[in-house]
């Protein structure tokens, strides 16, 4: 079932979606070279109690960390570490906050130092994508509207669209109804309400769209090794049009 929300309950989530907001903010000052993505995830989970929310991810189903930061061909649920960031690595840094009963949930994508060309064009592409599933979160419109954009603009550029993984509607629970893939078919699909609060965060692969499990039961990675970006936002539909929850 999906639970639509007050205009009333949408600022109160606004307000979870800015503690995620500050963060991304004060942690891109310290993502360089020579830091550990262990440094980073405390740096946040610091800041998340620093606002006044309460951080979940840590013991989410068991998950061991605040954050989840994953690197180059690490698609998403990486698991901070002693591992030093590198010059040129592309790095995902994906936060949950916790604030008043309400969730907020969002991912970055970083070019750490001198990236390549084909890491700056992949990160700008998605972006694009997710600015896309953006546009179209409105009443009325289809879920299919959101999922078929973001697929054809990435494979219009040559890359594949992440499929074993989901995005969700979010609320007072971290995952609600309705839970999705990044594909579909304009047209088709949940139609959007106004009070539909979700998330889009395409995960948008070099290669395949395929993807494989670490030991570590998390870690998830393209099957190719080829490079992953993620932009995510936590998106409220309104008669205005899409609302940013986590909007920096």
């Amino acid at each position: 079932m999906i639970i639509l929300k007050s205009p009333r309950e949408i600022e109160e989530m606004k307000q979870a979606g800015q503690i995620v907001a500050d963060c991304y903010r004060e942690v891109s000052k310290v993502i360089a070279p020579g830091i550990t993505t262990l440094e980073i995830n405390d740096f946040v989970a610091r800041h998340i109690t620093k606002l006044g929310g309460r951080q979940f991810t840590k013991g989410y189903n068991g998950f061991p960390a605040e954050t989840c930061i994953s690197i180059n061909d690490v698609v998403a649920h990486g698991i901070p570490s002693s591992r030093v960031v590198m010059d040129g690595d592309l790095l995902k840094l994906d936060i949950v906050a916790e604030y008043g009963g309400w969730f907020g949930d969002s991912c970055m994508s970083y070019a750490v130092g001198n990236i390549g060309p084909e890491a700056q064009k992949l990160m700008q592409v998605t972006k694009e994508c997710l600015d896309l599933g953006i546009a179209r979160a409105i009443p009325g419109a289809r879920l299919g509207d959101i999922t078929s954009a973001i697929q054809q603009h990435a494979e219009a550029n040559g890359y594949s669209v992440v499929r074993d993984l989901l995005a969700h509607g979010i609320g007072r629970s971290l995952h609600e109804e309705p839970s999705y893939v990044h594909i579909g078919t304009a047209g088709k699909g949940v139609r959007l309400k106004e009070g539909m609060v979700f998330t889009i965060e395409p995960m948008i692969n070099e290669g395949t769209y395929r993807i494989t499990i670490d030991d570590d039961e998390w870690t998830a990675r393209t099957a190719d090794g080829k490079l992953s970006a993620q932009y995510e936002h936590t998106i409220a539909v309104t008669a205005d049009g899409p609302l940013i929850l986590t909007a920096q």
